[in-house]
């Protein structure tokens, strides 16, 4: 990670005042729109993507529904999952992250510009205020993203368990779920190399509330990794030499 995130910065020099001051200031202001804090984000995927030698490649972009009020669930694979979906999602959403990146300077600064939560995995009581305050954003119309496997496989393309509980803020909010199939993109920030790379994100079409109303949790998660798993399958070696 260190010599990727070095390039990035070097490369970008000139504006890190000016990025690093709107970024800190945005992420404690009630006065700046949503659209207005997700511009600044957006400029900071795009300029880490391009400075950063990624490539990303997006798929399914029209299956992005029309109307906000849905939650997106990826497989994740590392830190540049969320990079990756802001670059390639005009629309602005925020996140579920575990509270340990609270402590990462920056990335909370990051995640609290973005609307985000942050998640106590090892308190239930906190956990399900998290889910149900994502259901109340969703009903009125935000867009959220949420890890289902709730930290980072580290097994490259290979799907870590989907935990049901993240799926209970799709069945209260009534929303569409748009699985996403992350690909490669554990390699810009976890592997020591500064080379070029290519990452892929295939959004599927979303399933409605109608097609998974009355499942249970479990199911949905099983329905949903298998819908990824197919995805990551047939595409995974598209940009292998």
């Amino acid at each position: 990670m260190a010599k990727r995130l070095t390039m990035m910065l070097l490369r970008n020099f000139w504006r890190l005042p000016i990025i690093l001051f709107k970024l800190l200031y945005y992420a404690k202001s009630d006065k700046v729109s949503e659209e207005k804090k997700y511009k600044l984000i957006r400029e900071i995927g795009d300029r880490g993507c391009r400075c950063g030698n990624v490539n990303v490649h997006g798929y399914g972009l029209e299956n992005f529904p029309k109307e906000s009020g849905y939650i997106m669930y990826p497989n994740h694979q590392g830190l540049f999952d969320v990079m990756g979906l802001v670059y390639l999602d005009p629309t602005p959403f925020g996140v579920v992250i575990k509270k340990e990146a609270y402590k990462v300077p920056l990335l909370r600064q990051l995640i609290q510009t973005l609307g985000g939560l942050f998640m106590d995995r090892e308190d239930v009581k906190q956990g399900l205020q998290v889910i149900n305050e994502v259901a109340s954003e969703v009903k009125a119309g935000r867009n959220f993203l949420i890890f289902p496997e709730g930290t980072r496989s580290k097994k490259g393309n290979r799907l870590g368990e989907f935990k049901s509980g993240s799926f209970k803020a799709a069945t209260k909010a009534k929303c569409p779920i748009v699985p996403i199939a992350i690909i490669d993109c554990y390699l810009p920030f976890d592997t020591n190399s500064t080379r070029m790379v290519d990452v892929q994100l295939h959004i599927l079409p979303p399933i409605p509330y109608e097609e998974y109303k009355g499942m249970k949790t479990t199911e949905i998660a099983d329905m949903v990794k298998e819908r990824i798993e197919k995805v990551i399958s047939e595409n995974e070696h598209n940009f292998q030499n």
